[in-house]
C-alpha cells in the first residue's frame, strides 16, 4: 500500500469574474483542487494542484501525473503476495468515487459478512491519513485554510492600474541539451505502454486484490476458523 489518495478544495477569493463559473463547484464558491497522496505519518508523496473547483476527483485524476511513471515503465518494480496470489502493482486507498482499478483499493459497499464489515472499518480508518494530512496543512498554513489573494493584491497600492496592464510573455525556446528524452513511435514501446495502461485499469485485478486483502486481514485478526 503506497498511501491514501484524496482531493481537497482551496478557496480562490479573488477569482476573476469570467472564470468563476468554471472554478465554482457544489459549494458555489470558486476553488482550486489539490490532489494528494499521504502516508500514515502525513508525509505527502504526490501532490497535483491547479484543477478548477467544478471538477470532481475523477476529472482531476484524468489530468494528474500520478501514473505517468508507471505507464512509461520507469516506476520501480513491485511484487507481493497476498492470500497465495501474486500482485505486481502498488495500490492507493481510495473512497467510492475512484474507479475499480488495480491501483486503487476501495471499501466494500454495504458489507454484510463479518470479514467484509471488519475490512471496511479498517480501510476507512487508514484512508483517514490523507484527510488528517489536509487538516494539518490547513491548521499550519493560513494560505491553505483561507482564501487566496491574486498577485495584484500583493503588489504596491501606488500602481492602481496593475489589473489593466498586460503581463509580459516569456517565450519558451524549446529544450536545451538533454532536458527531455526523445519521444519514439516504435511499436515495441507503444505496446508496452498499452499493456501497462490496461494493467492499471484492470477491474479483475482490483477485485482479486480486494478479495485477497479481505481474507488476509480477517486471518490476521485471528479469525481463521470462520
Amino acid at each position: 500500500m503506497i498511501g491514501s489518495i484524496d482531493c481537497m478544495h482551496w478557496q480562490w477569493k479573488n477569482c476573476p469574474t469570467g472564470w468563476a463559473g468554471e472554478y465554482s463547484g457544489r459549494k458555489q464558491i470558486p476553488t482550486i483542487i489539490l490532489e494528494a497522496v499521504a502516508s500514515y505519518d502525513t508525509w505527502i508523496w504526490h501532490a497535483f494542484f491547479g484543477m478548477p473547483g467544478a471538477c470532481n476527483d475523477l476529472n482531476v485524476l484524468t489530468k494528474s501525473p500520478l501514473f505517468d511513471e508507471l505507464t512509461a515503465g520507469r516506476a520501480p518494480l513491485i511484487q507481493f503476495q497476498v492470500n497465495n496470489r501474486a500482485h505486481s502493482l502498488g495500490y492507493y486507498l481510495a473512497d467510492g468515487i475512484y474507479p475499480r482499478w488495480a491501483t486503487f483499493l476501495k471499501t466494500v459497499r454495504n458489507p454484510t459478512r463479518p470479514k467484509e464489515i471488519e475490512f471496511a472499518k479498517a480501510q476507512k480508518a487508514y484512508r483517514k491519513d490523507v484527510e488528517r494530512c489536509f487538516g494539518i496543512l490547513q491548521s499550519r498554513f493560513g494560505i491553505v485554510r483561507g482564501a487566496a489573494y491574486s498577485d495584484d493584491e500583493l503588489e504596491s497600492d501606488d500602481e492602481e492600474d496593475n489589473n489593466m496592464r498586460p503581463r509580459i510573455a516569456e517565450v519558451w525556446e524549446g529544450p536545451t541539451g538533454r532536458d527531455f528524452d526523445p519521444v519514439g513511435r516504435d511499436a515495441h514501446h507503444m505496446n508496452g505502454f498499452m499493456d501497462r495502461y490496461q494493467q492499471i485499469r484492470s477491474e479483475h485485478s482490483h477485485s482479486n486484490l480486494q478479495q485477497d486483502l479481505i481474507q488476509h486481514f480477517w486471518e490476521f485478526q485471528g479469525n481463521r476458523s470462520i
